[in-house]
Parts: structure tokens; sequence; C-alpha cells
């Protein structure tokens, strides 16, 4: 008798072990799976944002890499119940995984590195954010906070001080540089860290950034901006001169109808 339970012992404990190998080998195909379909997909925003460099002229929201792709499951793209095996565990299954993503003009946004180039404050530069703060309700104050976090983590990075912030590599980083979690959460959709002295495209940014970016602008003509290229898109600046008349400056060196920096983001 003490054998039999002896080896119904142990015939359970290597069923139970082999049935849990099954599912961590389960679990970890779903994971590289999932994992394989992210990264294709993230590839293949890349071969449609270099095609777009290779054709050249204006960026806009019409054209395929402004088209956001879906929550999907994933399933649409792998037919998980022929390449993991048949479990009951929800965790494991592939098919309640989602797939999603979107390629987002990062020229559509202030570029938060035209404010502060070489530790200089830009004027230009300070004018358009004091505008954005403005239009959002920010006070000031928190504008002279960012500037100087800015000249000071500029300072540190080329090793002129050892008591500064360091450069955020994010926008969500910025409280960093000392602005409260309140101010990041409303500058995020709006500003973006770019190389200095890029401009903005007027084809992708929002009413915001486009009040911001250019002085002089009154509502009426931002929506104007914003009506007129949802027919057709600026080919140029001087378009966007000849909608605006001669009193607004569209200057080369801060507005643009092309992008050179786009944001993919995937999950």
């Amino acid at each position: 008798m003490l054998t039999v339970t002896l080896v119904a012992t142990f015939a359970a404990s290597a069923m139970w072990q082999q049935w849990r190998a099954v599912e961590v080998e389960t679990a970890e195909r779903a994971r590289v799976q999932s994992a394989w379909i992210l990264i294709g997909s993230l590839d293949f925003s890349r071969l449609i944002l270099r095609e777009d460099g290779r054709s050249g002229g204006a960026d806009h929201l019409a054209e395929p890499w402004a088209v956001p792709l879906q929550e999907a499951r994933l399933s649409t793209f792998l037919a998980a119940d022929k390449n993991v095996s048949q479990v009951d565990d929800a965790s494991t299954d592939t098919t309640e995984a989602f797939l999603s993503g979107q390629i987002t003009d990062a020229q559509g946004r202030l570029n938060l590195a035209n404010l502060v180039v070489n530790g200089k404050v830009q004027d230009v530069g300070q004018r358009q954010f004091t505008r954005l703060f403005e239009r959002l309700g920010l006070p000031q104050q928190e504008l002279s906070t960012l500037v100087d976090g800015m000249q000071r983590a500029q300072a540190a990075g080329s090793g002129d001080s050892g008591n500064a912030p360091l450069m955020p590599p994010s926008i969500t980083q910025l409280g960093w540089l000392g602005l409260s979690e309140s101010t990041v959460l409303a500058l995020t959709p709006h500003v973006s860290l770019l190389p200095p002295n890029t401009p903005v495209n007027i084809n992708t940014a929002g009413i915001d950034v486009l009040l911001a970016a250019i002085a002089g602008l009154d509502m009426a003509s931002a929506q104007k901006i914003l009506q007129t290229r949802e027919s057709r898109h600026f080919r140029t600046l001087s378009e966007v001169r000849e909608l605006l008349g001669a009193t607004i400056d569209i200057p080369e060196s801060t507005l643009a109808v092309a992008s050179s920096y786009f944001e993919v983001r995937g999950r």
C-alpha cells in the first residue's frame, strides 16, 4: 500500500512538473511572438517614414504615416490558436493581447531646444513659449523656472557646473528642471525635445502651437489655417503668407511645411 502511495505521489509530481513546463513555455512563446510583432510594426513605420522622406515635398496629416493603427487583437496578425499550445490559462492566451500604434510629427510641437541654445536664452523662442504658457493658462514663473533649469542643465552637460539638473531625455521628465507635475502634463502635447533651430510644421501643428509659434496670429486666422489645410495642405510658406496677408510674418527660420523628426509609439 505504501509503495502504491509513493508511486502515485511521484506520478502526480511528475505530471505537475510537466504541466508547469508547458505553461512556462507557452507563456514565453506568446511573449516572444508579441514582442516580434511589435518590433515588426515599428520597423514597418520606419520604412513608411523612409519612403516619405525620399518622396520629398511637404509633410501633412493626409499622408500614410499619419494614419494610426487602431487597437487590434494579435490574432489579426498571428494565428495564435495554431502557434501556441492549447491551454485554458487566459494569462498565456495571445488572443487576449492587443496591438496599437501611431506616428506623430515631432515638429508639430514647439521645440524646447529653441528656448535655450548654448546656455543663452533665445528671444524668439522665449516669446513663443511665453505665448504658449499664456494660451495654456500656466504661470509665467514656471516658464522662468524652465529657462533657468535648461541653462543649468546645459552648463552641467558642458562640465561648467557640478550642482545642476540633468537634461531630461523626454518631455515627461521635465520635472527634473523644477516644473510642477501639472505644468508638465499641460505642456506634454504641445512641446518636443529636438535639435536646436528646428522649425514648427504649419501642416501638422495644433491650434495652440500655431498661436504660440506665429507672432500676431489671432484665433480667426489660426482657424483659417486649420480649415484650409484640411482640404489642401500647404506646399510652401508662400501659400501661408497669401492666406494670412502681409500683416503676419511667416519666417522660414521658425516655420516650415515639411518635417525631419517624427515620434513612433507602439504598444
